[in-house]
């Protein structure tokens, strides 16, 4: 079919990577496996795939340098990365290199199928048309565009990046919590300890002009969540 979303896979253990693909096809996804890292690279740069699944570990390239080099040249679908159980500076690399999700190893397909359907839905929404304009001085953010100016200039951000700061800067004044942030966003409940959102903020903070070590314009309000400012002085 020609509207099946298309994933890539990015996976040098073929057995997994062979089921995980199955599942996805048999689901209604259009898949395509790589197991080189460079190879992956290439091919995401050259194919705008709809979403990619990119785990760490793999030859020619890592998959936190994957994720580097294909936001730094403008790949802004969505990346889920596949990460250890355990190790937690994973998923912060991981979530600081741009990747929008992440789902731990071994890898669940039901799991996977979900987070997967999740964000493409999300992309999907954010295409829809919408008047909706925010400007607040210098910083305008344009949601029937997808797009953040500064001082007239564009502000590269990440899906995710943006669908978060459209979210704190919809609610200007209002302080948000992380459980708020994780429903609206992820469609999931806040276990407390996943520190995905905070990453984001630290990365949006310069890109919108904020300065991280005293921010004035994306505030964190300890114990409560953070808070976008409208009028920074």
């Amino acid at each position: 079919m020609d509207n099946e979303p298309r994933i890539l896979i990015v996976e040098d253990d073929e057995r997994l990577a062979e089921l995980t693909s199955d599942y996805l096809r048999n689901n209604g996804i259009s898949v395509e496996v790589i197991g080189n890292g460079e190879e992956a690279i290439t091919r995401i740069r050259a194919d705008q795939p709809d979403l990619v699944v990119l785990d760490l570990m793999l030859p020619g390239a890592d998959g936190l340098t994957v994720c580097r080099e294909v936001r730094s040249h403008g790949f802004s679908n969505p990346i889920l990365m596949l990460t250890a159980r355990t190790d937690d500076m994973d998923q912060i690399l991981g979530l600081e290199m741009g990747a929008d999700d992440y789902v731990p190893k071994p890898v669940k397909p039901r799991l996977l199928l979900a987070r997967i359907r999740a964000l493409l839905r999300r992309v999907e929404a954010d295409q829809e048309p919408a008047s909706s304009r925010l400007e607040f001085g210098n910083l305008v953010i344009d949601n029937a565009a997808r797009e953040v100016l500064l001082d007239g200039a564009s502000v590269e951000l990440t899906s995710a990046e943006y669908d978060l700061l459209w979210l704190l800067a919809s609610n200007a004044g209002n302080v948000l919590s992380r459980e708020t942030i994780f429903e609206k966003l992820r469609g999931i409940q806040y276990d407390g300890q996943d520190r995905s959102i905070d990453v984001r903020i630290s990365r949006i903070r310069p890109k919108v002009g904020d300065d991280p070590d005293n921010p004035r314009r994306i505030k964190t309000v300890r114990s409560k969540g953070y808070l976008f400012v409208a009028d920074v002085v």
